[in-house]
């Protein structure tokens, strides 16, 4: 029979494995972090560096041209060997807009989000006053879940169900 005492020393110990092994994650994403900046940056404007709602440490970086503008992100927890793990395609139609052409990688991780803030952040910067884009009839399988997405981040959202298309437009606030 166990005592009361060898219960909670126990339940003691496992806290403190927990917090080793939470370290031990931490300091290895630390490192890879420290790592995939040193490559990305060699060929990418870095934006930032951020976490996920699963505490996960992102990079966030870019490729703009001036008439091209990716924002992409690429997790700690693995080597950047040249790919990103999320990203948002644009193009700039005028001196003033932005127009979202494609959000490409895995859903639900909090990447998009990641990815829209510094997106219009970045637009920002570049003294744009609008972010526009489509929603077309491949996107209507997913309709409820980018609807919640673009109003998340603010954004104007028209829908034309008859024809399964629609528009998204953000302004900043003034």
């Amino acid at each position: 029979m166990l005592s009361g005492r060898s219960f909670f020393e126990r339940k003691e110990d496992k806290k403190k494995e927990e917090i080793i092994e939470e370290f031990e994650e931490l300091e290895f994403q630390v490192y890879r972090m420290k790592e995939n900046l040193r490559e990305i940056a060699k060929s990418h404007q870095v934006l930032g560096i951020d976490q996920t709602k699963e505490e996960k440490w992102v990079i966030v970086y870019a490729v703009d041209d001036g008439n091209i503008c990716r924002i992409m992100l690429h997790d700690c927890d693995s080597p950047y060997l040249g790919k990103w793990d999320f990203s948002i395609h644009a193009q700039y139609t005028d001196d003033f807009m932005i127009h979202i052409d494609d959000i490409r990688g895995q859903e639900n991780c909090g990447y998009g989000s990641i990815c829209m803030k510094f997106l219009k952040e970045h637009a920002l910067e570049q003294n744009i006053s609008f972010i526009t884009g489509d929603l077309v009839e491949r996107d209507w399988d997913h309709i409820d879940r980018l609807v919640h997405f673009y109003k998340k981040h603010q954004f104007q959202i028209k829908l034309e169900n008859d024809s399964c298309s629609g528009e998204i437009y953000w302004k900043p606030a003034i």
